[in-house]
């Protein structure tokens, strides 16, 4: 089946970020599975739900086929992912590479999912909360099962990567730029904030009860 393919933007960029998104979550996921010193079976759920969780959960909301349901390419990637992890040795890892995986694959699915809802005629500000959920919401699935604190409650910046990433992307696109060098664009600022966070342990000002 042919992938689905936004208009606006070109079926190359398209499918590389999506391809991205999927393995360098898959691999996040793996290795949440290694760190628990679990079984392959167990690093190939984790990789396939953190793979396809949040483009799933996007899918429904906007009405569009879930993606990995028309075809065997995304489950493939995650499979293969685990299995890569599994036979590496743990001293290959370091002690962040989840952070950075996940940082990676937040950027991608940002951007990518924002461009499949513009595409489904889905409106500014939705479509670039559909870019969040689509980054986001696989790994929260991965770290509730994992009984991991969720990464989104993590004091780093994280969300707020993700939405810049769609955000960005979205607002490009109301302002008829390019949507190669958009997407390239919006991914490469996005993952720019989160790999500064993740670095120098930044993050936006908590609630103060005082």
């Amino acid at each position: 089946m042919t992938p689905f393919v936004p208009h606006h933007l070109p079926a190359t960029a398209l499918r590389d970020l999506d391809m991205i998104g999927t393995a360098v979550f898959a691999v996040s996921g793996a290795l949440v599975a290694a760190r628990a010193q679990q079984n392959v079976v167990t690093f190939m759920f984790f990789a396939a739900l953190t793979g396809v969780g949040g483009g799933t959960v996007r899918d429904l909301l906007i009405g569009a086929p879930v993606f990995w349901m028309h075809g065997s390419l995304t489950i493939a990637i995650c499979l293969l992912m685990a299995w890569l992890v599994w036979l590496t040795p743990v001293r290959w890892w370091s002690a962040h590479a989840v952070d950075w995986f996940d940082g990676v694959g937040l950027a991608a699915y940002a951007v990518y999912g924002a461009a499949k809802a513009l595409a489904y005629d889905i409106p500014g500000l939705p479509a670039a909360i559909m870019g969040v959920v689509t980054a986001c919401v696989g790994g929260i699935f991965r770290d509730v099962l994992a009984n991991m604190p969720s990464i989104v409650i993590r004091p780093e910046i994280y969300v707020t990567a993700a939405a810049l990433s769609a955000g960005c992307y979205v607002f490009a696109q109301y302002m008829g730029l390019d949507p190669t060098l958009t997407a390239l664009g919006a991914f490469s600022l996005g993952f720019g904030l989160r790999a500064v966070a993740i670095r120098y342990h930044l993050s936006l000002p908590s609630y103060r009860t005082r």
